[in-house]
């Protein structure tokens, strides 16, 4: 199974030199800058991003359990589909969840400013807690008492300028926000191998028992969708992208089963 097949050589090539590339030599070729993928509303955004940010990664531990996954179970894959399908379910699961991912920042990010203009022409207390409440922004808060405090003393002009502050910034960092990584397209991966072997055991590194591919991948689903509603302050891990990868699989593969011809 980690014969290296053709389309994954060249997968983890890139993917490394890439990494390589970037980490040596970013202030010259600003490669992070130029190929993950911004906000639609971002200063930096380009359509090309859609495809290169799957290529860029955030840091070693990134690259290596993306290129783990890719290692073990993309040759088998290649094998069983072939290429050019192998090549499809990789750039479709990739591509497709961050292109998903990108079209709902951009949605978000026109609420949050439509109740940002909201709040800074018309500020007070309530459109402040409201704001903070709705778009889930507490964590910006360094003071817990800044909402209690503006609403003892709303004429405060420097505690409507932290406010206002606040808001501005919130705004700021969900429109500047960046996306980079292969998680779309190897959590698809995952999820096809689990529907073409569901039975084939996989045993973990961590976990000295066999488990069969379809539980293992059940219990990744499971995971990225408890901390996807988790909402973790300080968690920077885009699981909805992780999700969709494995949705984009699931459609992909039980389209190709329905159409049998389509194997061969």
């Amino acid at each position: 199974m980690n014969q290296l097949t053709p389309f994954v050589q060249r997968l983890l090539i890139i993917n490394v030199v890439l990494f390589a590339l970037s980490y040596i030599f970013d202030n010259q070729l600003h490669l992070y800058h130029y190929l993950i993928l911004h906000g639609v509303y971002a200063e930096g955004f380009a359509a090309y991003q859609i495809v290169t940010n799957i290529f860029m990664h955030a840091d070693f531990r990134h690259l290596f359990g993306n290129m783990l996954g890719l290692y073990f179970f993309g040759p088998l894959l290649e094998h069983f589909l072939g290429f050019k399908k192998f090549l499809i379910l990789y750039f479709v699961c990739g591509v497709g969840a961050g292109l998903l991912y990108w079209g709902i920042n951009a949605y978000q990010v026109r609420l949050v400013r439509e109740d940002a203009i909201a709040f800074l022409n018309s500020p007070n207390p309530d459109s402040f807690n409201q704001f903070v409440d709705k778009h889930n922004s507490h964590e910006y808060n360094n003071q817990l008492n800044l909402i209690d405090a503006y609403a003892e003393h709303p004429e405060d002009p420097e505690l409507q300028q932290q406010t206002k502050h606040q808001v501005v910034q919130v705004v700021y960092d969900v429109t500047n926000f960046g996306l980079l990584g292969a998680s779309g397209a190897i959590f698809g991966i995952l999820m096809a191998f689990a529907l073409l072997f569901p039975n084939t055991e996989l045993m973990l590194l961590f976990l000295p028992v066999p488990i069969k591919a379809k539980y293992l991948v059940g219990v990744y689903a499971a995971i990225e969708i408890y901390s996807l509603y988790a909402n973790r302050p300080n968690d920077n891990v885009a699981h909805f992208v992780h999700i969709a990868g494995m949705i984009f699989a699931f459609i992909l593969i039980r389209y190709w089963k329905t159409n049998r011809n389509s194997f061969y």
